[in-house]
């Protein structure tokens, strides 16, 4: 079993109104990832998300990959990938 890392993505393209947040909602929940997905006011969608190791680094690749895999709606034209704090007894992933 690996270790818990936590992750901030921020997406910049078509990512809001093409049904992003709920792709992003679906696959962490289906990786076992607490967080949120939440449309910003620049236009951009950040993901924060946090989990095994293994499930968080298999999320970013999900989200960056191109051609997408798992049909990913929208286009990422720019993106920004941070590690940040892990957040004890977080919940369930969800939209913000």
């Amino acid at each position: 079993m690996g270790g818990m890392l936590a992750v901030l993505i921020t997406v910049r393209g078509r990512v809001q109104g093409v049904g992003f947040r709920w792709w992003a909602t679906s696959e962490a929940r289906y990786l076992n990832l607490s967080g949120h997905v939440e449309n910003k006011a620049d236009g951009s969608v950040e993901i924060r998300a946090q989990g095994e190791d293994e499930a968080v680094g298999r999320m970013i690749r999900l989200t960056l990959e191109d051609p997408s895999t798992t049909a990913r709606p929208g286009r990422i034209e720019d993106y920004d990938l941070k590690w940040t704090d892990v957040v004890m007894g977080a919940k369930a992933f969800g939209y913000r």
